[in-house]
């Protein structure tokens, strides 16, 4: 009963909603959290049938034209320029379209017009693995948008069962419930926005968590060219990088069985791992490791190397900074301060800011937290992520996914709130057809009073236990 509800909710959400319907919006959501949850609990020594819900929640989606987001037309469309001999980062659908140099591409008006004024006036910035999915997409049969979008969906789908697979996996070598995994799998907020508005955080998400466990099992070369492959479909991965660098210097077997993980069977690949108070040999691997990621994705953006995209990529990249803001927490505070001294344009000036002090906490984690154990590094990317976040100027809804996705493997729970909470921010513009078209602070306010009020619960009230024998707080 709880599956067929489901199934009909998800119907209901993918083929009878829009997204100025915000009370059945809201309704829909809280119901299917409701009922994944109940779903989870339930079922959570029965994983085979949990994987079958969670392909048969998916399947629904299929024929659905995304009914939240509108980047899919964006996906699409680079997709085809590269399959027309275009190179997506030289050129905006804006000046495409003024040169008139399209020719061929069925149903242009439409995509033109569904990605928006914000998407067409700017240069791409999806990586090359993410443009290759693009390609993928558009050589499906058929040659109308709803082709395009299955193949886009079916490759999301794929990606979210490697992670079923991968993390499953890991979480069993760290001697955490495996069932876990199933509150990132079968989640409605990833359903919805990965499956249903086609976000490929989900893509970057599996080779991160592939990466994490050739890292466990030892295989750090191979690690290091997975992690590539994630940050060449999303780049927030780039963020963690600093974070490896306790955890090839000081990772030793010993540590590992101290802290319950399960230590490697196969003795070459304990041999592989940094030994105790081995520094040389643990610099020669973080070196190494950070090399090939280096050289794989500079290998990956090679064939659309230019001046001009280098130029148009990092213009790109920087208005995510010092132009967007949306559903944001602590950049709202500071720029309503600002507003009380300057009154004009704070983007600009805390948009520079802001950068620079997320460095400085990343290395802070990075030197002064142990990061010797999987789970501590994982934990360790749960606090740098959150903390990007809650300093961003934009956080979309889809961005929490990755945060969701590493917070199985730590005693952290604020993610899994944050995603069902998340859903508010498509509220946000609740005032988007009247004179006042700014996002709503008050629903905004809401959703991040819940979310630092259960991760200020979980740091300092509930007492928390890593996986290790010894007990001390998590942070």
């Amino acid at each position: 009963m709880l599956t067929v509800s489901c199934l009909l909710f998800y119907f209901s959400f993918a083929y009878n909603l829009t997204r100025t319907e915000y009370t059945k919006l809201i309704m829909l959501y809280v119901a299917l959290f409701f009922l994944f949850y109940k779903l989870v609990k339930l079922l959570k020594h029965n994983l085979s049938l949990l994987t079958w819900i969670a392909f048969g929640f998916r399947a629904v989606f299929i024929l659905a034209i995304p009914n939240l987001s509108q980047d899919f037309y964006r996906f699409i469309w680079d997709g085809y320029m590269i399959l027309t001999g275009f190179n997506p980062y030289l050129y905006t659908a804006d000046h495409q379209m003024s040169l008139g140099i399209i020719t061929g591409l069925h149903n242009q008006i439409e995509l033109y017009e569904g990605m928006g004024a914000l998407n067409s006036s700017h240069f791409t910035n999806y990586p090359p693995i993410n443009q290759l999915c693009f390609v993928i997409a558009n050589l499906f049969p058929g040659t109308s948008i709803l082709s395009s979008v299955i193949g886009l969906r079916l490759i999301i789908i794929a990606a979210d069962f490697g992670t079923l697979y991968f993390g499953k996996k890991l979480l069993e070598k760290l001697n955490i419930p495996a069932h876990n995994i199933f509150w990132y799998i079968l989640n409605p907020f990833i359903i919805i926005e990965l499956t249903g508005n086609l976000h490929f955080e989900g893509v970057m998400i599996f080779f991160l968590i592939w990466s994490l466990y050739l890292l466990y099992s030892g295989k750090w070369q191979w690690a290091a060219v997975v992690l590539a492959l994630s940050i060449s479909v999303k780049l927030i991965p780039l963020i963690f990088l600093p974070l490896f660098f306790q955890y090839f210097m000081k990772r030793n077997v010993i540590s590992n069985e101290q802290n319950n993980e399960k230590p490697p069977i196969d003795k070459q690949i304990a041999l592989s791992l940094p030994p105790r108070n081995n520094t040389l040999n643990g610099i020669k691997k973080l070196i190494g490791f950070y090399t090939i990621v280096l050289i794989t994705t500079v290998l990956l953006f090679a064939p659309f190397y230019s001046s001009e995209f280098v130029n148009n990529y990092a213009k790109t990249v920087g208005l995510w900074f010092q132009n967007f803001e949306f559903n944001a927490s602590i950049y709202y505070l500071a720029r309503e301060i600002g507003y009380l001294f300057r009154g004009y344009n704070e983007i600009a000036i805390i948009g520079k800011v802001t950068p620079i002090i997320v460095v400085l906490f990343v290395f802070i984690i990075t030197f002064f937290r142990k990061n010797k154990t999987t789970v501590e590094l994982i934990t360790a990317m749960v606090l740098v992520l959150s903390f990007y976040y809650f300093t961003a100027t934009t956080v979309h809804p889809w961005y929490v996914a990755t945060l969701l996705i590493l917070s199985v493997f730590t005693k952290y729970k604020f993610p899994l709130v944050w995603s069902f909470v998340i859903i508010l921010s498509y509220l946000a513009y609740i005032n988007l057809n009247s004179a006042d078209k700014s996002e709503n602070l008050w629903i905004i306010g809401l959703e991040y009073v819940i979310v630092y009020g259960v991760l200020f619960w979980e740091i300092f009230t509930k007492k928390h236990y890593s996986s290790i024998s010894s007990k001390r707080w998590i942070l």
